[in-house]
């Protein structure tokens, strides 16, 4: 799942595992033990992707080196991997390089040319151990050590943490302006410098909202265009807003991920004005009223699946590196739902909560399955509500007092999610800061941190810049945001980090932006 990497995806996961070769010596990161032993506490990040193994790392301390399986097999982009059972040898190739090395010999061939190794290839528990610096080196790799977590820490070019940024379009609020609709060009200028100066601070992601009230900012045969883009729903603005975004965004080197409200339908609850595909029009049986907006109920089957239909649509068409879900599952000031939960109960859940959260699981878990069967190499993640749980409600939850959960009120599982790996990360909505006791930024990370330790999932910090400036507790300075960033490099879990949003980042608020460039080295 390792998904960044537009050009590699999931298969330079597969063969830069095999890659992963690390001696630590005192002229390099001066790793030291008694004995040569299995160290099961190393672990291995590759792209920030953990690699798991059978059989564990281990290190030769007389040589200082750290030996690791080869233990995923398989073919990249424009590389190739051959094991010679005979010889014992295997064989690297990429871009005009050959890389042979023999199990038991300190000598490697590059091109045919001799060159040695700090200690030979060896076969344990029927895994070949290699120790791979040399190669890592050959193919252009980034290695590092943490020693506080005892993690290695493997980088392909490009593959750098990641620093997203979102991009809302509801209400006009990122993009395209309220000043912008009907008119193609002046949109089109709009993201492109807003790209620009993204990129500038040291971002490298954008996630774009590009269905604000199921709507589309792209033609649809299932939704109407999207009334942000010309004033009215429905109205063709003359040109395809999401393959121009795409095409700018990758231009860029950066990745494009499209975001989805899944469950809102509207953001009235008035249906004036609606076009006529609106699904608010054309399935009113599936609509219901939550406070002030429309909602599309989970608990209807038929309904879910048509949100899984309308995201893979996107996933079919476009080139996109993601598909990313908010906090629109369950609202939390409930639903009108007692007859759906009597209606569609199957499995004759007893506890509405219960029944709801199986409905989101449900939901969770066979849009994963979708998103993997069309297209393997598009990511998909979800950002929910950044308190799972409170430790009083669940000892599994965090040590936190929150008034609402994503367990208890939006009645996302995410921790489950996590666990059975139907998501290929997770960003958590942390938007407190540091010094904030009921819902403690530091304590939140650590939390979920954990989580996801000792899975393929991949763990992003949802950041609040939108805060600085505010009277809440923590926000009178913009540090605060670049204090976050640095607490999570403690954590080899935290692959990245997301700001919500890209006005509030953009804007300079305190400082912010200067003070990010400083952190990103831009």
């Amino acid at each position: 799942m390792g998904k960044r990497l537009r050009v590699t995806g999931k298969a330079v996961l597969l063969l830069l595992s095999v890659f992963v070769w690390l001696g630590f010596g005192s002229a390099g990161f001066g790793l030291h033990t008694a004995a040569a032993a299995q160290d099961s506490d190393i672990r291995i990040f590759l792209d920030r992707r953990p690699l798991i193994s059978d059989v564990a790392p281990y290190l030769v301390p007389k040589h200082n080196v750290t030996l690791v399986p080869l233990r995923l097999i398989g073919e990249g982009i424009g590389a190739s991997v051959h094991w010679d059972s005979a010889a014992k040898t295997v064989t690297v190739a990429q871009k005009g390089r050959t890389i042979v090395m023999t199990i038991g010999e300190k000598t490697a061939l590059v091109n045919g040319n001799p060159a040695e190794l700090l200690y030979p290839p060896q076969l344990v528990k029927s895994r070949t151990m290699v120790p791979i610096r040399f190669v890592s080196e050959q193919l252009g790799l980034g290695v590092e050590w943490r020693q506080s977590s005892r993690t290695i820490l493997i980088s392909t070019p490009g593959g750098a943490e990641l620093r997203g940024v979102w991009v809302t379009t509801v209400y006009n609020l990122d993009w395209p302006s309220a000043e912008s609709r009907g008119d193609p060009e002046k949109q089109k200028r709009e993201f492109v410098q807003l790209l620009d100066e993204l990129q500038a601070i040291g971002m490298n992601a954008v996630f774009v909202q590009v269905r604000p009230a199921a709507d589309a900012l792209y033609p649809s045969e299932r939704a109407p265009w999207s009334a942000v883009l010309t004033g009215r729903q429905g109205q063709d603005p003359g040109y395809d807003p999401l393959a121009f975004m795409i095409a700018e965004t990758h231009r860029r080197g950066m990745e494009f991920h499209a975001w989805f409200n899944p469950f809102r339908a509207h953001t009235s609850t008035s249906t004036e004005g609606l076009d006529p595909r609106h699904v608010a029009v054309r399935h009113p049986e599936w609509v219901v009223r939550s406070g002030s907006v429309l909602y599309i109920n989970p608990g209807i089957p038929e309904a879910r699946k048509h949100v899984i239909d309308d995201i893979l649509e996107v996933v079919r068409r476009y080139d996109i590196d993601g598909v990313h879900l908010d906090d629109y599952f369950y609202p939390s000031g409930g639903l009108p739902d007692d007859d759906t939960f009597r209606k569609y109960n199957a499995k004759n859940i007893r506890d509405k909560g219960d029944w709801r959260r199986d409905n989101m699981n449900e939901f969770i878990r066979m849009l994963g399955e979708a998103i993997r069967k069309e297209k393997p190499r598009v990511s998909f993640g979800v950002s929910p509500f950044g308190v799972w749980r409170n430790k009083a409600d669940d000892p599994a939850g965090s040590d936190t007092r929150a008034g609402m959960t994503a367990y208890d009120h939006n009645f996302a599982d995410v921790r489950t999610w996590v666990r059975r790996e139907w998501v290929d990360y997770v960003a958590p909505q942390i938007y407190w800061s540091r010094a904030f006791s009921a819902a403690n930024y530091d304590k939140l990370v650590d939390w979920w941190a954990n989580v996801v330790r000792g899975t393929r999932v991949m763990l992003y910090i949802g950041h609040a810049p939108y805060k600085i400036g505010t009277n809440e507790t923590g926000w009178s300075r913009a540090e605060e945001i670049v204090e976050q960033l640095v607490y999570n490099r403690q954590y080899p879990e935290v692959a990245g980090d997301l700001f919500f949003r890209a006005e509030h980042v953009r804007g300079n608020s305190l400082g912010l932006t200067e003070l990010l460039k400083r952190h990103y080295r831009v």
